[in-house]
This record gives structure tokens, sequence and C-alpha cells, in this order.
């Protein structure tokens, strides 16, 4: 009887209104393509564009605040549903969510905004979001989940930081701020791969589950979250650098042993699998970079850091939202071929964009701008074929 109520009030609510996975991987894929074609013309000159703070911030900015915080946003509402067995948010409260994360990106197209407008609508979203997490949490008193919500205030605080840079005319703050972020963004994707990654590979390959090793977790996650302290609070400005290096060189290793014993081989097969697998290994590729670059002078910080947010963020949130959209509309674990050319394209894009002007530096503008095509393709991909697949009701008629 529940079940008919539930499916009878799910037909009163669009489609894509009826879990947070739906409107901010739909919003997210398709605004990362359009940010970055923005990027792109502005670097080639073609465009003009004077947007709140100015274009590196926007750029910076969006790409971190627009695009991966709707994704992270859009996975947490949809995964703590499943975490406690109450129902998250749909419906009017999801549109506002949605909504607001939409006049946030609106806002700082441009220069005339006024920025206490722009701060007040773009902080508004994580902190409500993360109330929104919180509730069914604490309910069922599910503290292991909880965790999740702190990670959303410093996310929060993180972006704050970022304004106040733009607002002080002090460029080094919001670096500090987008910097933080990156490595926190970078310690969530550390917890979420150790999750799933394992339990996925044992369902996708009928294997035994790797069982964590608890001393190498802790080591792993624990340096992780080290580094991120020494970030946010402004500590790398006064570590010497050999230490910093050698300490992002043990994290990477850390990782390192940490993936390598997930069993990577025997997902060569299936690309849900095989996708996040890679994704997670640019984890410790962009971490040893960064430490590589902060003791020789071979790369740039810059650099190094596009294989933690093209490498590992782009190329793992385009597999988890893959495998979310079909799991959670009802659909089997199988993606299309285009969606597998969607894989690879991001993958290349980071490749490109990191090792391309890493090894070829004369040829950063050209690999830069091919690294932004080859993106668009990856996302312009996951948009057109996850449009009916987000927009229309669960294939099972199940809510959701």
């Amino acid at each position: 009887m529940m079940q008919i109520l539930d499916t009878q009030k799910e037909e009163q609510i669009p489609p894509v209104l009826r879990l947070a996975f739906r409107p901010f991987f739909l919003l997210g894929g398709f605004f990362s393509c359009l940010a970055l074609i923005v990027w792109g013309c502005v670097l080639s000159g073609t465009l003009q564009f004077t947007p709140y703070g100015h274009v590196l911030f926007w750029h910076s900015h969006e790409m971190l605040f627009g695009f991966v915080s709707a994704i992270v946003v859009g996975f947490l509402l949809t995964a703590v549903q499943n975490w406690t067995g109450i129902p998250s948010i749909r419906g009017r409260k999801l549109a506002v969510l949605a909504g607001l994360w939409i006049a946030a990106r609106v806002l700082m197209l441009f220069s005339s905004t006024p920025p206490w407008l722009v701060i007040l609508v773009d902080l508004l979203f994580l902190p409500l979001a993360g109330y929104w997490l919180a509730k069914p949490i604490i309910a069922i008193g599910q503290m292991r989940n909880l965790f999740f919500v702190p990670i959303l205030v410093f996310l929060s605080a993180t972006n704050l930081i970022m304004h106040l840079g733009v607002v002080l005319n002090l460029p080094s703050l919001y670096q500090h701020g987008y910097i933080s972020a990156i490595w926190l963004i970078t310690l969530l994707m550390s917890i979420l791969g150790g999750r799933v990654i394992p339990f996925f590979t044992a369902n996708g390959t009928k294997t035994e589950k790797v069982t964590p090793i608890r001393w190498l977790e802790y080591l792993t996650l624990g340096m992780t979250w080290g580094i991120f302290a020494v970030y946010i609070t402004g500590l790398n400005h006064y570590l010497p650098e050999q230490g910093l290096g050698g300490l992002m060189l043990l994290c990477a290793l850390a990782h390192v042993i940490r993936v390598q014993r997930w069993k990577f081989r025997l997902t060569l097969k299936v690309p849900l699998l095989w996708s996040l697998h890679a994704a997670y290994w640019f984890i410790p590729i962009g971490i040893a970079l960064i430490g590589i670059s902060y003791l020789s002078d071979m790369l740039t910080l810059s650099t190094a850091f596009h294989a933690l947010t093209v490498g590992a963020m782009g190329s793992m949130i385009l597999s988890m939202m893959s495998r979310v959209s079909l799991g959670h509309t009802g659909r089997k674990l199988v993606v299309r071929q285009l969606v597998v050319v969607a894989f690879g394209a991001v993958f290349v894009s980071a490749l490109i964009r990191v090792f391309g002007i890493l090894f070829f530096a004369s040829f950063s503008f050209t690999f830069v701008l091919i690294s932004i095509v080859t993106w668009c393709i990856a996302y312009g991909l996951f948009t057109l074929v996850y449009y009916p697949v987000l927009t229309q009701p669960r294939a099972d008629g199940r809510p959701g």
C-alpha cells in the first residue's frame, strides 16, 4: 500500500526532480562544457569576458563550486536515501536547491553584480544541501556518514575564502581558497573511492571483495587529511618545501599501495569499473607531481594540480555519474559505446593537460585548447546520452 501511495505521489513530480542526482548531474555536466568553452574563447582572444571577480577567478571558482559542487551534492543527497532508508529531498525542495545553484551561476557572469548578492546566493547552496543531508542521518543516528556534513561545511569555508579574496582584492587569498578546496575534494574522492571501488569491483567481476588493511587506510586517509589541514590553515607557507614535497610523495606512495590492491586487471572488460580505477590512479599521480613541484623546477604547481582536477575529479565524476544514473533509474549497469568514448576523451583531456604540457612546454597553449575540446566531447556525450535517462521516470516504475 505504501509503495502504491509513493508511486502516486511521485507521478505529481516531474521526473527530473525526483532525486537530487537527476538535476545536478545534468546541470553540472552541461555547465562544465559551457564554462570551458568560455574559458577557451577567452584564452584564444575570441571573447572579451568580465565576470564577477575576474576571468581567472571565475574559471577556478566555477569549475570547483559550480561544476564539482553540483555533482557532490547530487551524489550525497541521493546516497543518503540508501544509507538511511529515509526519502531524500525531491520536488519543490529540490527545485529550490537547483534554482539557488543556477542563480549563483548567472550572478557570477556579471562584474556589475553587487558582491554581497553574489556571496549571499552562492554561499547558501552548500550549507542548505548539508542541512538536508544531515537531517536523515541524525534522525537514525548513523554517525558513520555524518562526517560528510562537515566536509560540506569546510567546502563552504573555502568558497567564502575565495569570495573574500575578491572583495579584499587579495589574489593570494582566493588562491588559498581554491587550492584548499582541491585538497578537500581529493580527500572526499579518496574516502568514497575506498568505499565503492572495491565493492563495485567485487560485484562487477563476481570475485571476493578486497578486505581493507586498517593501518593502510588510516595512513593513506590520515596523510590526505593532514595535507588538507596544512593548506587550509596556511601552514604550507611556513613549512620547508622539502618537507612538503616529501610528505606529498609519501602520501602518493600510500595511495598507490592502496589502489593497486583493488584488482584493476580484472576490470578491463567493464568500462564502469576500469574508468573508476583509472580515475583513482590520478590521485597518487597528482599528489606525487605536486610533491615533485616543491622539490624541483621541472613543472609548475598549476600543471601538477590539474592532474587532480582534470584527471582525478573529471574522470571519477564522469564514471560515477554514468553508474549512478543507470542504477538509480532502474537500468542495467551497462553503458553505451558513446559513453565509453566519453571515458576515453576525459582521460585524453587529463593526459594532454598534464603530461603534454610537462614534456612539451612550448606547445602549452595548444595542449590547453585540446584538453578543453576533449573535455567538452566527454561531458557533451554524457549530457546527450543521459538527458533522456535523467528526465524520464525510472525504467522499472519504482519511485526515484
